[in-house]
């Protein structure tokens, strides 16, 4: 009996090479849609610090244009969370498949858009107004990204690996900021100052359209997620899911500590991927293309970090390596400043590729499965979305701006603005333990993220459920 036993079915076989073959694409379609979304949405802001403050803003003093420069940039921010409102509604219905969908192809269409622009000498005002006009889309458009992308990774994953899928979508923002500064340093070497203010930036606009096409495809052949799929057959999705979520006083608290947890994350990317260059070249002197390919190793780097880290997420658990690496933010923000200050482009690429490719790498592996777990699958599209995106506003699109402020209210010295961003990892780390007090405390009535946490907590959280939960929650409207 135990020989018939140890005996695999050609059916059992079979199935297991679809699913192994299932896996194999969500992976693809989590890693590729977000690398495509990012390298759009950052694209921008590359072009924000090198090029649109001479085209669209050539008017105004080297600091007002830069300013208006980032301004725009911060307004895809502003756009973000309605964006999450409107895609995690959908994506929370109807599916996060057809949403991810939806979401590139919107990102794609007003990137590639951007890259045909006339500019301000061509056409005057209006051609800042179109490129804000873009910029919204694009914000509206990867409010809904992030969430689903995640939640396609975590929600297929198999037990005792959900940090270490939900950290595929988070290489996607590596690839894609590394991916569009290099060819933008590449379009910077390859044309003269005038032959890329004139055509040569547009070259990596237009590459938009082509990675959009791939991705969608991509996405499309990739199943819904069971957690979804069993949310539907019970009928026990949310009518309307951001209602649920500021009614329930759990799901309140446990975003609110999401959103001040994010706080650091954002500030963290924006200053080393998007202020940094403008700092670097503008106040250092830096060599463009040089600055442009620090950052670019500094992603690759973190590129390699995060599926690594991802896999001590399943280990240690999501709370605990995502407050060590803010708190290690925290600590490092004056010493790399001071490194930055020496002028040395070499320093610069150190201290990039320990702050942002190494720390940020470890924290962000982990923020995905981390905000997932604050959530039931029947509001968690939009909760993530709600989190991410709010958050975005204050943590994200508004640091270049805050950044550039106090350095020019400080003379250029940097460390008024170092000081905001330790500030920053401080109330995060706070708002991390909380988060994790939170969740311990949360009784959902599915636990299809309990794996995702450390053997240990799930050990407690399982022995918890059986002695507190009951059997069975009647499906509710919400």
């Amino acid at each position: 009996m135990s020989e018939l036993s140890s005996v695999s079915s050609p059916e059992s076989d079979s199935s297991t090479a679809v699913e192994q073959r299932q896996l194999r694409r969500v992976i693809a379609a989590s890693l590729l849609g977000t690398t495509v979304e990012w390298y759009d949405f950052f694209l921008y802001s590359t072009a924000a610090a090198v090029v649109f403050n001479k085209l669209f803003f050539p008017d105004q003093s080297s600091f007002v244009g830069t300013m208006l420069s980032f301004a725009t940039f911060a307004v895809g921010f502003v756009m973000r969370p309605i964006g999450g409102l409107v895609f995690g509604h959908i994506g929370d219905r109807i599916g996060r498949r057809k949403t991810l969908a939806i979401t590139m192809l919107l990102m794609g269409i007003a990137t590639t858009l951007m890259g045909a622009l006339p500019t301000a000498e061509q056409v005057g005002v209006i051609a800042p107004i179109l490129l804000l006009l873009l910029r919204i889309i694009q914000g509206f458009a990867l409010g809904g990204e992030w969430a689903g992308a995640v939640l396609m990774a975590v929600e297929h994953a198999p037990a005792g690996k959900k940090g270490r899928f939900g950290s595929v979508p988070q290489i996607g923002l590596a690839l894609g900021l590394g991916i569009g500064t290099v060819v933008f340093a590449l379009l910077q070497t390859v044309f003269d100052d005038e032959q890329f203010l004139a055509y040569g930036w547009r070259i990596a606009f237009a590459v938009s359209i082509v990675l959009v096409v791939v991705g969608v495809i991509v996405r499309l052949a990739v199943d819904e997620t069971p957690a979804f799929v069993a949310t539907q057959k019970t009928l026990n999705t949310a009518s309307t899911p951001i209602r649920k979520l500021l009614a329930d006083p759990q799901l309140r608290k446990n975003t609110i500590a999401g959103c001040l947890a994010r706080w650091a994350e954002g500030s963290s990317f924006n200053t080393w991927g998007v202020f940094v260059i403008t700092y670097a070249t503008a106040t250092l002197a830096m060599d463009e293309v040089g600055v442009l390919l620090a950052v670019a190793a500094a992603s690759g780097v973190m590129a390699v970090v995060i599926p690594f880290a991802g896999s001590l997420v399943d280990k240690y658990g999501t709370g605990l390596l995502y407050g060590i690496g803010v708190a290690l933010y925290g600590v490092a923000v004056i010493p790399v400043f001071a490194l930055f200050n020496t002028g040395s482009l070499v320093l610069l690429f150190v201290g990039l590729i320990i702050v942002f490719g190494v720390i940020h790498g470890v924290f962000y592996a982990a923020q995905g499965t981390f905000f997932a777990e604050l959530f039931p699958t029947d509001v968690r599209y939009t909760g993530m979305s709600v989190v991410y995106q709010f958050s975005g506003i204050y943590a994200s699109g508004l640091t270049p701006m805050i950044l550039t402020a106090l350095m020019e209210a400080n003379g250029g010295l940097p460390w008024a603005a170092a000081g905001y961003l330790a500030l920053t990892a401080v109330i995060s780390v706070v708002a991390t333990l909380w988060a994790v007090k939170l969740r311990k405390a949360s009784r959902w009535s599915d636990r299809s993220l309990s794996e995702a946490s450390s053997v240990h907590d799930s050990a407690v959280e399982s022995a918890d459920d059986r002695a507190d939960a009951p059997v069975a929650e009647p499906a509710r409207a919400h």
